[in-house]
């Protein structure tokens, strides 16, 4: 009996080792990717001029907190969430499938006519509570965040988790691809917004500040991918240059938490929705 006991320590030992050495082999070949800090790229190109954005229109109707809202592919429509119990389409909106996150810790892909399930997402640790598609042109993938702290990728058509990334120190409340589709930023309860670059397999910056201490609630990209707009717990909004790292502007208007924010797809404005029961359009 000793002697099985030794044999199998040896052999978990053996095996201790032999993924310590693969998790070296994989920073090695992660490190050939790395070949320029993103600061080093930003200081070749210039500095932001003066960012100003107000509210334009307030949207009233929901009677408690805004959870969620999109814009629609027509530029001009809306669609919100409440905890009011409604969904409010401000025009309208429709589509064939949609993508799901849950607190069973699976994401989920659905036929809405019929209400099958055509695929199901399994890999995080605790309730997934954001996703985002990639853009169309980049592939079948999208990526998802819980609060297991992970941020994972995901190839549609197999199921499978295809990069993971574990740098957040709370919940993850946000994700969103950059508009190339090569890297996607996250929003978290650590206060931080983050962006990951895919070709390098790598967390590449960190925007904070050590007088921002509430956690990040949402996160979207302009258009061109210069600018990353967070709303936060703490009521404001916080517009950060994706190059420089820098905080250009913050915006003051919801009275509550900022729960949901989303770019326009002609990139000329964004919304967000609050806990205070509004939405407003920033430009």
């Amino acid at each position: 009996m000793a002697a099985d006991g030794l044999h199998e320590n040896e052999t978990l030992a053996s095996l201790k080792s032999e993924a310590e050495s693969l998790k070296g082999k994989l920073e090695e070949e992660r490190a050939k990717l790395h070949d320029v800090e993103l600061h080093q790229v930003a200081e070749r190109v210039e500095a932001l001029g003066q960012f100003v954005m107000k509210t334009r229109r307030t949207l009233k109707g929901h009677g408690n907190k805004v959870l969620c809202m999109d814009w629609c592919k027509d530029k001009r429509r809306l669609v919100s969430s409440s905890q009011d119990g409604k969904v409010i389409v401000w025009d309208s909106f429709t589509t064939n499938k949609i993508l799901t996150a849950s607190g069973d810790g699976t994401c989920a892909l659905w036929d809405v006519e019929s209400g099958q399930l055509l695929q199901s997402f399994h890999g995080h640790g605790a309730d997934v509570l954001c996703l985002d598609l990639a853009p169309s042109e980049t592939g079948n993938t999208f990526v998802s965040g819980g609060c297991d702290k992970k941020a994972m990728v995901w190839d549609m058509r197999s199921g499978q988790c295809v990069q993971a990334f574990e740098t957040h120190e709370s919940d993850i409340n946000s994700v969103r691809y950059y508009p190339s589709g090569d890297a996607f930023a996250s929003g978290s309860d650590d206060a931080t917004c983050r962006l990951y670059d895919l070709r390098a397999d790598r967390e590449v910056a960190i925007y904070s500040k050590e007088s921002i201490i509430f956690g990040a609630s949402s996160v979207d990209f302009s258009l061109s991918g210069r600018l990353l707009f967070a709303g936060y717990n703490d009521y404001t909004i916080n517009v950060w240059d994706v190059l420089k790292g820098s905080r250009v502007s913050i915006l003051f208007g919801h009275e509550n938490r900022v729960s949901t924010l989303r770019v326009s797809p002609d990139g000329t404005a964004f919304c967000s929705g609050s806990w205070d029961h509004t939405l407003r359009v920033w430009a």
